[in-house]
Parts: C-alpha cells; structure tokens; sequence
C-alpha cells in the first residue's frame, strides 16, 4: 500500500476546487443510520486539534500510535454496536489508543462537514466512517483515499464478502473501504399492541395507499401517533419517499428514476410525492423537532403505531427493556415492497496524509473479520456482508432479515443513503426534501427532483 504522506494531494484539492468542483461533501444534512442528535456539531475535534498531529503531509511512517475515528453512531443500539466493536479491536491491540471522535447532529447529517474541513486542510483523522458506493466518489476522484487492495483485503477476505458489497467498496476500481454492515431501509416497522387496539393487521397493508388507509385507522380507533416520522431532518422523508415510489411503481421504474430519467416518470413521481404528503396528516405534532430515534421511542412507549426506518431501528428495540420482538413490537415489508432488500451499508476508509497509517491499517483489517462483524452486527440491527458471518447470536428478527435477504429478488441501493446516486445529486434531493417537509408542495418538490437529477 501506498503511503506517501506528500502534500501533493492537498495541493490538488484546493478549497474552491473542492466545493465548487466535488460539490459534493455536503452540509445540507443528509443522514444515515445513526445517532440522534440536535443538528449540533456534536464534534470537540472536528478542526483536526484532537487527536491527530500528522496532518502536515510529514511521513506516515512516524505513526501517532493514536487510533481517531469519527462516526455519527451516538443513538444507544448504535452506540453499544460501537463500543462492542472497538471492544473486539483493543483485545487483538491493546497497545493502540482511539481517540473517539463522534459527529452527530441529526443522524450523521454533521460528519461531512467535519471531514470536508479536514480533508481539505490535509489533516485528516485516522479512519471515518461512510457509506460505500458513490458516496466513495468525491474522495477516489481527488485520490484522497488509499487503495487497501493487498494491505486489507487479502484472499480470504475477497473470498468471504458478497460481490455486490465488496464491489461497492471499489467505485473507482481499487478497493478503498471495508463494508461491515447490509441495513434494509424498506421496512415498517410497529407497536403490536395499538395495532391490535386498531384493528389493523400489517400483514394485510398491501401497497402505500393501503398504509395511508391503516393510519387514518389508527388515529381513528386509538390516542396514539400513527406514523412516528421526523422532518427535523430531510432524510427521513427522501427515504420514505424512495419507499413509497418503489412500493407502488416497482424497482425497474426506480432504477430508471435514479439513471436520470425523471421527466419520463413525471406521473409517477407525483403520485409518490401525493402519497407522501398526505402521509404528513399522521406525523407526530413536533415532528419537526424530533429526532428519529426519539420518534421511535414513542413506538416503544406505546404512544406511536408505525415507524419507517432502516433496522438499525431495531437495535434500539434491542436496548428497551421488556420490549419483545413479535410479542411486543414487529416488521413487515414497506408496503408494496416485498421481495425487495434496499440497502444501506456503513465502511470505514484510510484516507491519505494518514496520522497512524499503522494503526489504522490494524483497524481496518479487523473491520473486514468474522470476530467484528459478529460482535458488531447483532446490536447494531444489521446483517454481515461476509458469508461466513455464524448467525447464532443475531436473534429472531436479524435471523428472518437474513432470510428475507437470501430470498430477495433484488437490492437496489438507497438514494437517502449514498449508494444510489453521486453526493451532488444527493446533496440537491436533500434540500428538496427539506422545502417539501414544510411546504407539502408537490409541484416545487417534483421540479427540484426533476433538476437535480
């Protein structure tokens, strides 16, 4: 691997050609599966001051021995999945400090902003997490990751991961970033016991209109919130948007949709954006100042029927206590989505000028390892992309994810997450989706998708 810690690549990246050129390390707050947050920076090391002193282009060689990551992982199912895998990583390396450096605010809608500094000033962290895919793309065109090729992903490690993950992981040819995670973003999930209060069977609901008809039930037959749904943040709409879409046109229509092709699809992407506001009737009344892992305790609590998310929604359940999958709470399909496993995935990157290229090296390796995935995918809510992953810990409900994967007719990749689309595009449905939480208007919300596609 290539560690030549020059500042040839910060000179390249200068900061106009950076956000005018890349425009793409966006600040508008597009989330992943993560921590709640307030929409702060949540960051006391964002300026590179903490825990990092190779950020001057000097060797790598000298490495700091100190280990800084930043994440957006701060919710608490989350956070214990953290915690569990830098457990595993300081018992095969004890001698390695890592400097945690959190960036939530809203779901990890903060962590482009921290990292885009950095980058551009070259004095990177050690490692960061990201979605793989073509939110890789922004850092491979600038050359500001190196390619972990013979470093990381050995023979075995090739051999283990599923193709279409570890092909996402290389956007540009080389490999640069280590999957650890498949999350599914098409999944409702419910508080069985206001369903039952309703007389709402979610096995039943079978299309987005049909979802649209449950809610108006629910609030109907109960006091409790139909759809524990957050627009503090845009993300959580542009996902559900990507739902609705997909549940009533199909994954060929999405496919064309996220190729470019919007106008062909104009009736189609209207009546999604009709479905999704008139959803909005049955949003919590602070919707806009919730967060989504707040949104989902109220479907802990019992005061909430439904909630859209990806499953790392289920590691929160995971946390509650006395909150019993089937028992207590459960999941169908998104509506009209059934046989299709959406996916968002989470990777960590060795970024060049590299502060602890050793260390971060050690890190990545186990990253990519049965024993990390094992520890870390059970209480994060998500499933493994190695094959070799033993899946007797992971519980009933990972189990029947796993499942469902395997017998899927197909994953597309996720718009609200990274993989489906370049960061401009992303960066541009985001702001999109911010106007639409609080205009509804769906004529302005289908010419912004229309142009920024």
């Amino acid at each position: 691997m290539s560690r030549d810690n020059s500042n040839d690549s910060k000179s390249r990246l200068t900061r106009r050609h950076y956000v005018a050129g890349a425009g793409t390390l966006a600040t508008v707050g597009i989330a992943g599966c993560s921590g709640g947050g307030d929409g702060s920076d949540g960051s006391d090391g964002g300026d590179g001051s903490d825990g990092s002193d190779g950020g001057d282009g000097s060797d790598g060689g000298d490495s700091s021995a100190e280990l800084e990551i930043v994440h957006w992982w701060t919710a608490g199912g989350e956070q214990d999945a953290y915690q569990a895998l830098l457990d595993g990583f300081r018992e095969e390396h004890p001698d390695v400090e890592i400097v945690d450096n959190p960036a939530p605010g809203g779901a990890g809608s903060a962590i482009d902003t921290v990292i885009q500094n950095r980058v551009i000033d070259g004095n990177p962290p050690s490692t960061f997490q990201i979605w793989p895919g073509q939110a890789l793309t922004p850092y491979t065109d600038e050359g500001l990751l190196e390619d972990i090729g013979e470093s990381v992903w050995d023979e075995e490690m090739r051999d283990a991961y599923l193709d279409g993950v570890r092909n996402l992981a290389q956007p540009a040819g080389n490999l640069v970033a280590v999957p650890i995670n498949i999350h599914r973003l098409n999944n409702l999930f419910y508080n069985v016991s206001v369903l039952e209060e309703a007389g709402v069977d979610a096995a039943d609901i079978d299309d987005p209109q049909g979802l649209l008809a449950a809610m108006e039930t629910v609030a109907t037959e109960t006091d409790a919130t139909p759809m524990a749904h957050q627009t503090q943040a845009p993300w959580s709409s542009l996902q559900m948007w990507e739902s609705i879409f997909i549940g009533q046109q199909g994954v060929d229509d999405y496919q064309t949709l996220i190729g470019g092709d919007v106008e062909s699809l104009e009736s189609e992407v209207r009546t999604s954006l009709e479905t999704l506001a008139a959803y909005a009737e049955y949003y919590p009344e602070d919707a806009g100042s919730i967060s989504w892992d707040q949104g989902n305790n109220q479907v802990i609590e019992g005061d909430a029927a439904f909630l859209h998310q990806g499953d790392w929604a289920a590691g929160q359940y995971g946390s509650a206590e006395g909150f019993e999958f089937e028992t207590d709470w459960d999941m169908v399909p998104f509506p009209g989505t059934s046989g299709v496993y959406q996916s968002v995935i989470d990777s960590f990157v060795f970024p060049t000028n590299n502060p602890s290229p050793d260390e971060t090296e050690k890190f990545l390796n186990y990253a990519g390892t049965v024993d990390a995935q094992e520890r870390f995918n059970p209480i994060k809510g998500s499933i493994p992309p190695r094959t070799d992953v033993p899946m007797d810990e992971f519980g009933d409900f990972l189990t029947r994810q796993f499942e469902d994967f395997q017998n899927s007719n197909t994953q597309p990749p996720a718009i609200a997450h990274g993989t489906a689309v370049a960061p401009a595009i992303q960066s541009a449905l985001s702001e999109v989706f911010a106007n639409f939480n609080g205009s509804l208007n769906v004529d302005a919300a289908y010419e912004g998708i229309r142009d920024a596609f």
